[in-house]
């Protein structure tokens, strides 16, 4: 298979003087198109730091974080933040939802900030595909919180990235809502053959994915593909 993601030799550290921490430490991981990988570890690990790097959120201080032929440690911020809008899809644990917008305009705001003319119809389509048709009209407080991820997985999926990240999507919410969402997650993913990368400490949501990546104290401690 083609490698879409490639990290090679990436160091991070994060804070000022004695605060400072070594966060990332000289991480190699290459994962191809279309893989599902799980990301684990104990907190404080680096888990959802690394994935942060793989979004442009974080720029390491070493190294090349390079998805899709793209260094993402060359590209201006503007460019960074174009090209993370057009390939990079993200779900957060807290859904970030605007609570001021409707679910149709959650999903549909930053396809227009991408410059798509079609970002409404595009919002309702994917909206629909995640069971939500009937609540597009509907503010995050008129939603319940599997209703609130199903929103922001709609909006990670929209601009039909190369790669979709999600960090604990299952954390906010019960046993039962989060079987449901990781359902969701995997029946899209086949779907659309997107790459998965997610952190999660759910075993079940890890035992889904194709691949795992342990993580300790920064360093890759063990990965499913070696």
């Amino acid at each position: 298979m083609k490698s879409i993601i490639e990290i090679k030799d990436v160091n991070l550290t994060l804070g000022e003087g004695a605060a400072r921490v070594h966060v990332l430490k000289n991480i190699h991981l290459t994962i191809c198109a279309g893989e599902t990988v799980g990301l684990l570890g104990p907190s404080g690990s680096g888990k959802s730091t690394l994935l942060m790097t793989l979004a442009g959120l974080e720029r390491p201080d070493s190294g090349d974080i390079i998805i899709n032929g793209n260094n993402l440690c060359d590209l201006t911020e503007d460019r960074l933040a174009t090209f993370r809008g057009r390939h990079v899809g993200i779900v957060f644990q807290s859904f970030l939802l605007i609570p001021t917008m409707t679910a149709l305009e959650n999903v549909a705001t930053p396809l227009e900030i991408a410059g798509r003319d079609d970002a409404y119809a595009r919002a309702k389509e994917e909206l629909t595909s995640v069971g939500l048709g009937d609540r597009l009209s509907h503010y995050p407080a008129q939603l319940s919180g599997g209703e609130q991820q199903r929103v922001a997985i709609a909006r990670a999926l929209a601009p039909e990235p190369l790669i979709v990240i999600a960090d604990e999507p299952t954390g906010n919410l019960d046993s039962e809502t989060g079987a449901a969402i990781t359902d969701l997650i995997f029946k899209q993913q086949k779907k659309k053959q997107t790459t998965l990368i997610l952190v999660t400490h759910d075993p079940n949501l890890a035992a889904r994915c194709g691949r795992r990546v342990m993580l300790k104290s920064g360093l890759i401690a063990a990965d499913d593909a070696r």
